[in-house]
């Protein structure tokens, strides 16, 4: 049997004192991707997609709960599409990438390896939708996409990387608006209830919009180094697309109108939200929503009660399966020790004990993966027990996570403490009053590093601009960001 320490991952490098070189280390350590031998593109490893699985599952649902259904669209678009919409393809040509030759043969046309299905969407859209009865158009594709990014980091920014992306056609404006922000409110959902992850939503500035869109909503998450992440956006589309792909339909009224489409996505950077939102100094702690193991069983097997422990474990293992994603570790060439270190690294919400002693009082030991808490509890009703922790240890990191977000939000009146706030090793989100001006917007940006994360929906009332001084400007969500 091995020790507790031969064997066991190597050192991960403390949060506190290299914040990337600790994200990377649990990425890697953690077994939830590896680097490919293809330049900022990363191998997603089973302990990775399982998570990246139950994400799917869980926003799937949500979306056809909401009348969206799925289809895929090629991943190879004409390069006459792309040019079609001129502030589009502006805001995606440093990051697209080209295909050229077929076999032996140089392509009348090149091909853009999507960065984002709008263009080739919108070309099919055109032909299906003729009339008023054909609306309202509610697909969504799962898929990869790719950008040819400079900096690369597994889940954060790849040059592939996978998504969702919901692409959707309507009569009017006004469903239109209503279409992009319910999906933003799915996202927001999502993020509070099943990745624990608090957010703050609102509308982008003209200069952070999506290329193309008429507005853009977002949901911003803050990590525990003080930067914001972007966790999904929705845009409202408008008419541009429709008018550049010709995509009418004949209304009730007969008359030939133009329809109003959104798009909204989510991506597996997700997965690098929850290592930075609720990682620690031993590794992941994931969420039992979409925690790929919710529960491990560990058995303490000394010799003479091997049999006994086991068959124990092997019962309480079945019948908590029909609830609950379960996980018995009966392996004999790693000690308890070892075990519980190895399921800690890997974010495993909770970790169930029995042993001798447990068998003999009819019980079994818990431990909670985010507090460390230990409890011992009885084998009897242990269903119960268990779907009562889970949910505790759900909703304790939720709060754990809202804590740190708002003891980090700061409310700012002078460009002196922004500055200061900003340089700081931990900035978090930054309140402070916006006149609306581009110029004020790239000057922060340029003087600090950090951006307008989201015009918040709900009325953070009206303030002095922090940089201009001008009055009655918007009270706005400042941050440094991935």
């Amino acid at each position: 049997m091995k020790t507790e320490q031969a064997g066991f991952v190597e050192h991960i490098t403390p949060k506190s004192e290299d914040f990337s070189r600790w994200y990377t280390d649990v990425v890697l350590k953690a077994e939830l991707a590896d680097y490919a031998p293809v330049r900022g593109c990363m191998v997603i490893r089973p302990h990775g997609f399982a998570i990246w699985e139950n994400i799917q599952r869980l926003l799937d649902g949500r979306f056809k709960a909401t009348g969206h259904k799925n289809a895929y669209f090629p991943l190879l678009i004409p390069e006459s599409l792309l040019r079609k919409e001129s502030e589009h393809v502006e805001g995606f040509a440093p990051e697209v990438a080209w295909v050229t030759r077929g076999g032996q043969e140089e392509l009348a046309e090149r091909l853009v390896v999507r960065p984002t299905s709008e263009t080739i969407i919108c070309s099919m859209y055109s032909r299906w939708i003729k009339s008023w009865r054909d609306l309202p158009v509610l697909i969504n594709q799962w898929c990869n996409v790719l950008r040819w990014e400079k900096t690369t980091r597994p889940f954060l920014r790849t040059t592939e990387f996978l998504w969702q992306e919901g692409h959707t056609a309507h009569r009017t404006a006004e469903e239109a608006e209503q279409e992009a922000l319910r999906m933003l409110d799915v996202y927001r959902d999502f993020a509070t209830n099943d990745l624990a992850i608090p957010v703050v939503w609102g509308q982008k500035t003209e200069s952070e919009k999506f290329a193309g869109a008429l507005r853009t909503y977002c949901i911003e998450a803050l990590m525990t180094d003080g930067r914001a992440l972007q966790a999904g956006t929705s845009h409202n589309l408008g008419q541009n697309f429709a008018r550049v792909f010709d995509i009418t339909f004949l209304d009730e009224d007969n008359r030939l109108k133009h329809v109003w489409q959104t798009s909204w996505g989510v991506s597996t950077r997700l997965i690098g939200a929850l290592v930075m939102v609720h990682g620690d100094e031993r590794g992941l702690a994931l969420p039992p929503a979409v925690a790929p193991i919710q529960v491990v069983i560990v058995p303490i097997m000394p010799p003479k009660d091997k049999e006994a422990v086991l068959a124990r474990a092997r019962e309480i293992a079945a019948r908590l399966s029909g609830r609950f994603r379960v996980h018995l570790d009966d392996r004999e060439e790693y000690s308890p020790g070892w075990k519980f270190n190895d399921w800690e690294l890997r974010g495993v919400p909770l970790r169930m004990e029995i042993g001798p002693r447990d068998l003999k009082a009819g019980q079994v030991m818990l431990a909670r993966r985010h507090s460390g808490e230990k409890e011992s509890v009885s084998q009897e009703g242990i269903e119960e027990t268990v779907a009562r922790v889970l949910d505790e240890i759900q909703k304790g990191l939720y709060e754990r996570a809202r804590r740190f977000r708002d003891e980090n939000t700061h409310d700012v009146d002078t460009y002196d403490e922004f500055q200061s706030i900003a340089s700081s090793a931990l900035p978090g989100f930054i309140r402070a009053g916006w006149c609306g001006s581009a110029e004020c917007e790239a000057a922060i940006k340029a003087e600090t590093g950090a951006t307008i994360r989201c015009i918040p929906f709900e009325d953070a009332g009206k303030g002095t601009c922090v940089r201009c001084g001008k009055d009655g400007g918007r009270i706005v969500y400042f941050a440094k960001a991935y």
